[in-house]
């Protein structure tokens, strides 16, 4: 597949490039995509929930009332889940909601993102962008000059710059990562890819390994 290639301004370079077959091209693992973007969310939680139980709670374990004669239900401790301030029945508790999925139903997860994104034409090649300072009305009328303003972008570079990780991190639906660095779950999330041509090489070495 053959994408056109623009300048940060969001003019036609007239150059042309060929998306990477074996990246852009495959057929879509649904489930792997799933998978991931799973296990990214669960890695999110920080699962520190916690309620007291019936032994936590801080009530007197006294009988409240005499066993029969009262005309209503039996009753033990204040710390019984039935009365108000009692204790939580299964409550919540600290837990790690993290797990383990293979570096290869990772890479194949990745890779059919990217595929999804070709197929719906959600992919634009910028030969380059560089800020020669860190500002946000920069940053917006790149966004603009692509006619991506709105829409939930994610700027893939090469290699870390900090010029224009700060001129984005202010606006948003934006978000800006490396080639190295992005994971499945902000590849599904982007309405639009902007991928810097130099990235895509490095996209593509990436799974050539």
């Amino acid at each position: 597949m053959e994408v056109i290639v623009y300048n940060s301004k969001g003019e036609d370079t007239g150059k042309k490039v060929t998306l990477p077959e074996a990246v852009f091209g495959i057929e879509p693992n649904q489930h792997a995509i799933y998978l991931d973007v799973k296990q990214y969310l669960a890695n999110q939680r920080q699962g520190t929930h916690k309620a007291k139980e019936r032994a936590e709670n801080a009530h007197s374990t006294r009988k409240l009332k005499k066993q029969k004669g009262t005309g209503g239900a039996r009753a033990g401790s204040a710390k019984s889940p039935v009365f108000v301030g009692g204790g939580t029945i299964f409550g919540p508790r600290p837990r790690d909601y993290s797990f383990k999925l293979n570096k290869k139903v990772k890479s194949l997860a990745r890779q059919s993102a990217y595929a999804v994104k070709a197929k719906a034409e959600k992919i634009s090649i910028i030969d380059s962008i560089s800020l020669e300072a860190p500002r946000t009305k920069d940053y917006i009328q790149f966004l603009s000059d692509l006619n991506v303003t709105g829409k939930k972008t994610l700027l893939i570079l090469p290699d870390v710059n900090t010029n224009v990780v700060l001129s984005s991190r202010n606006v948003q639906k934006t978000k800006v990562t490396t080639a190295s660095q992005v994971n499945t779950y902000d590849l599904m999330n982007a309405d639009q890819l902007l991928i810097s041509e130099e990235a895509l090489s490095t996209i593509q070495t990436l799974f050539d390994r």
